[in-house]
């Protein structure tokens, strides 16, 4: 069996179409999580055609009765023996912090061959997990993901079928992950319209970091600091636009999802926040010293990255 070696640098795979057309349909996908990310997975599996029975596992019956209604499981899992027995894939996509606890109640009842990934914002803590709770067999079908697709909405009545087309999705495998699994879960991904790059944890969880963990949190800073800094929240905000509305879109998040995801990359986020900090003290300096030509040199700057940023997605 072939092992996946892992680079230091950012691998994409393109797509062949010729070969995409090739792939086996899952006889029996289970979705451990079935929310946004969990169930539009299912989703673009079955609207491709390349999942036959989907099971989903969940905390809430509310939510998998709303997921079974959607049509986006076909069955309920009543325990996990039942659910992984002649699983052909398992996806992880609960929120980051019950991976360990998830790993331990599946690892006794994973079959050998089923292949197991995950959609967590960080990896390196899963895959500290997977090590910890599965066996090499098991690892050798592990191959950890990350959609960077998703909206402010939650549960399986947000699942929709198209939510990774045109997204990225990195994979960042064991380098005892071998190579067939990688391949499958990357084709899968494919499936659902998504672009597969690969590349090592530790270089994903510091990109993401700086372009998603930060932001969020920001986000959720900004409105408790409106709220923290006026005695009539309701008039202050009735006056605001929507440059406030859309920086603070993603404050509507899940709460429990970015604890979980803040707390398990925090060194790396509290990297970035010392740098978001630093560069806010230096606006503050310009302007305690009244330098307007600074500030602008600043402002255009920013405005030329992003507008190259954007730019380039359209390009692409």
């Amino acid at each position: 069996m072939k092992r996946h070696r892992r680079s230091n640098w950012t691998q994409p795979v393109t797509r062949n179409n010729q070969f995409m057309g090739n792939i086996t349909a899952l006889n029996k996908l289970v979705i451990i999580g079935v929310g946004l990310i969990g169930g539009s997975f299912a989703l673009a599996l079955r609207n491709a055609g390349l999942a036959k029975h989907i099971v989903g596992v969940g905390r809430s019956r509310q939510n998998m009765q709303c997921a079974l209604e959607r049509g986006v499981i076909d069955e309920i899992a009543t325990d996990m023996t039942s659910a992984l027995h002649n699983a052909d894939l398992v996806l992880l996509a609960m929120p980051v912090g019950q991976t360990t606890y998830i790993m331990t109640q599946i690892a006794p009842h994973l079959q050998a061959n089923t292949i197991i990934t995950d959609a967590g914002s960080t990896k390196q803590d899963v895959i500290a997990a997977a090590r910890h709770h599965l066996s090499m067999q098991n690892r050798h079908h592990f191959v950890p993901g990350h959609p960077i697709a998703g909206t402010e909405q939650s549960g399986a009545q947000a699942a929709q079928a198209d939510l990774y087309a045109n997204k990225h999705v990195i994979l960042t495998p064991l380098p005892e992950t071998s190579t067939e699994a990688v391949e499958q879960v990357n084709q899968l991904w494919q499936a659902c319209g998504a672009q597969v790059s690969i590349m090592s944890a530790d270089e994903h969880d510091q990109i993401l970091a700086a372009t998603s963990h930060l932001p969020h949190l920001l986000a959720f800073t900004m409105m408790n600091h409106i709220n923290h800094n006026t005695s009539d929240l309701v008039n202050m905000l009735r006056f605001a636009g929507s440059g406030l509305r859309d920086f603070t879109r993603i404050a509507s998040s899940s709460p429990e999802m970015w604890r979980d995801i803040c707390l398990s990359n925090r060194e790396a986020l509290l990297e970035q926040i010392v740098g978001y900090q630093n560069e806010l003290s230096t606006l503050q300096e310009m302007l305690k010293n009244n330098e307007g030509e600074a500030l602008e040199k600043a402002f255009s700057q920013a405005r030329s990255i992003r507008e190259n940023w954007l730019k380039s997605k359209i390009e692409n």
